[in-house]
């Protein structure tokens, strides 16, 4: 049953990515509480969820989210959440008043013409799988903290976060793995109705910023904050610039008309 909107807080969803889980939000909680109704929802497989979608699809992980949010909320989606956070605007617009996302692709694999991720890097975590999960999951974390100048701290923080609740379940991984594998989003962004926001760390070795000349083409109303520093987990490298980010994204959202 979704949860029912608390009279005079605006709902902020916030969207885990790939081997993690809601407790990847845990430090901005506190900034967050005394002006939004917070949600945090753990994906399909990921974290206290381990109920999984089969076959795990796009649609199907967006239902599910659909069900747990209330009407015309605020949702932010990292990463792999990004692209399930996009789905979800597109088949459910009623749950998504504003749509934000942060060090996301609609297309996270590298195509003709589209910077991305190279094919091989994501062979590789599949192949990793089914040999060791929780070693395959410590090195993607590794690799969402590079270029970032705490990348110790960086990794350190997204370890105890996963590690403090259920490790994800193989299925979800992999599934998640196919949705970052397959998914092209691309061609629907302009059926977008809502405010659309990304913001992206110049640093990232995931989702490269040379993508943005054509995100922009694909999607001119779309708003775009660079942070120069920044890599792929920012809301964790570089808390205080992602804040006022965030704050502002949030605060214009929350204001326009429902």
């Amino acid at each position: 049953m979704a949860v029912q909107p608390q009279r005079g807080k605006p709902s902020l969803v916030l969207l885990h990515g790939w081997g993690l889980n809601h407790a990847v939000w845990q430090h901005l909680i506190p900034l967050l509480a005394d002006d939004y109704q917070l949600l945090t929802p753990d994906l399909p497989g990921f974290g206290l969820n381990q109920q999984c979608p089969s076959p795990y699809t796009l649609s199907a992980v967006a239902a599910e989210m659909a069900a747990t949010i209330p009407p015309q909320s605020l949702v932010l989606g990292w990463s792999l959440g990004g692209l399930i956070a996009t789905q979800l605007a597109l088949e459910h617009p009623e749950k998504v008043k504003a749509l934000a996302l942060v060090a996301s692709s609609p297309c996270f694999l590298a195509k003709a013409g589209w910077p991305g991720m190279d094919e091989r890097v994501l062979s590789q975590f599949a192949g990793a799988l089914s040999k060791d999960l929780a070693l395959t999951v410590e090195r993607f974390l590794a690799i969402q903290a590079l270029g970032s100048e705490t990348a110790r701290q960086d990794i350190k923080a997204l370890k105890q976060a996963v590690l403090s609740l259920p490790l994800p379940s193989s299925e979800a991984l992999a599934g998640g793995l196919q949705l970052l594998a397959d998914g092209d989003l691309r061609p629907r962004l302009t059926e977008l109705q809502m405010p659309l926001a990304y913001c992206f760390g110049r640093l990232d070795s995931l989702v490269p910023v040379a993508m943005l000349d054509t995100l922009s083409q694909i999607c001119p109303a779309a708003e775009v904050t660079l942070l120069p520093k920044a890599s792929h987990a920012p809301f964790i490298s570089h808390q205080a610039e992602f804040m006022q980010w965030l704050r502002q994204w949030a605060a214009q959202a929350s204001s326009g008309c429902s």
